[in-house]
């Protein structure tokens, strides 16, 4: 049974630990050997992935950042965060960023529910408009569209691919909450 919960906010000292960045690592690594335009190309590996969870700790630990896990009999197999700290004007918004679903676990809803419980976090911290982006035509697009979310436009050329193209990005968002 995939289990989703929030690791908390008290510099991840209990909640996250060296396993878990290990799992975090493994699934990131995964995600972009298929592909997957989350900001890194290839040459890219373990010890990339885990400079970058230990790089977004302080914003984990300051709670500028919150990160959601998917756990499937302990083991982290997906992944999303909510970008909470917005400027003054922003404060009722927060990005979704970094969905990411091990290639052994894919099809199976956990994309779904890991969206579905960033949007309940998201409410519960009084944010009622999330904003996220992706590739254009992408699976995910469709996910979000099933989600309720809706497409602001698309930037043409927005970011390098594993593959070395630049593909679009297609700019999404949903009111939630009140």
């Amino acid at each position: 049974m995939v289990i989703i919960s929030e690791l908390k906010n008290e510099l991840y000292s209990q909640d996250f630990s060296r396993a878990d960045l290990l799992d975090l690592a493994d699934t990131l690594v995964g995600c972009v050997s298929l592909g997957a335009s989350v900001g890194f190309i290839f040459p890219f590996g373990q010890a990339e992935a885990l400079t970058f969870w230990h790089k977004l700790l302080p914003a984990f630990a300051a709670g500028e950042r919150r990160i959601l896990v998917a756990r499937l009999n302990d083991k982290i197999i997906g992944t999303v965060q909510l970008v909470v700290d917005m400027p003054g004007n922003g404060q009722h918004r927060a990005d979704v960023v970094k969905l990411l679903v091990h290639p052994e676990a894919r099809r199976q809803g956990i994309a779904r529910k890991l969206m579905q419980a960033a949007e309940k976090l998201a409410v519960k911290l009084d944010k009622t408009l999330l904003v996220l982006d992706t590739v254009t035509d992408s699976d995910a697009q469709s996910l979000y569209h099933s989600l309720g979310y809706s497409l602001c436009g698309v930037i043409p050329g927005y970011a390098l691919s594993t593959e070395g193209v630049f593909d679009s990005t297609s700019v999404m968002y949903k009111k939630i909450g009140s």
